[in-house]
């Protein structure tokens, strides 16, 4: 009976944050929610709200770190598609705009909390984003055995530039998203191949340095 209990919990719990993101939209933030409303579209009674979360706080907090994680795994998808050949820079923009495509209200609420009011979202934020920073930072050491600080610049400026394409492409259509795409993907090629040299650099020893 606990297993059926605590599966139905989790049921309830996940409508409540389905209910809050299908309410999101380029007019509506998520400060515009209420508790009252979210509750009413996930078909429950507002008490029941409380069994799940203290407030629509830690709702919103729960929210942030659950598009942190969808975006992360959906990168981690595409390195696998990588693995299987193709350009490294161009599929994993492809699969970020098909990320804002799919998930629009998701991307909305990172870049609303991000410079929103409150100093909780901010963090919670900016940890999401820093998580996604360092997995790719990881990746670039391991696939082109880049020094540490070198990789953590690139995936630092190739993190900015996705997620300022991604705000761009919320509201345009697909041939919008499609050019923007191909800009992105030059300015991150451009990134590489600095961030390549400077590397290269770095691991050349000139003869006056062992001195």
């Amino acid at each position: 009976m606990t297993g059926i209990r605590a599966q139905q919990k989790e049921k309830t719990r996940r409508q409540l944050i389905d209910a809050a993101l299908g309410q999101l939209s380029s007019e509506r933030s998520f400060s515009n929610l209420s508790l009252r409303e979210v509750a009413k579209e996930a078909g429950l009674a507002p008490t029941s709200f409380y069994r799940h979360f203290t407030d629509m706080d830690e709702l919103g907090l729960t929210l942030v770190d659950e598009a942190g994680l969808t975006l992360r795994q959906l990168m981690r998808q595409a390195r696998q598609r990588i693995e299987k050949g193709g350009s490294v820079i161009r599929i994993s923009v492809v699969t970020f705009m098909e990320f804002i495509e799919n998930n629009g209200n998701i991307f909305r609420l990172l870049l609303r909390e991000r410079s929103g009011t409150s100093a909780a979202f901010r963090a919670a934020v900016n940890r999401e984003i820093s998580y996604f920073t360092l997995e790719l930072c990881d990746y670039l050491q391991q696939a082109n055995q880049m020094d540490a600080e070198v990789a953590y610049m690139q995936a630092n400026a190739a993190v900015t530039i996705v997620f300022s394409a991604g705000s761009d492409a919320l509201d345009g259509d697909k041939k919008d998203r499609e050019q923007l795409a191909l800009r992105t993907i030059q300015q991150l090629r451009f990134i590489a191949r600095g961030a390549a040299e400077f590397n290269q650099r770095l691991n050349v020893v000139k003869p006056d340095e062992h001195i």
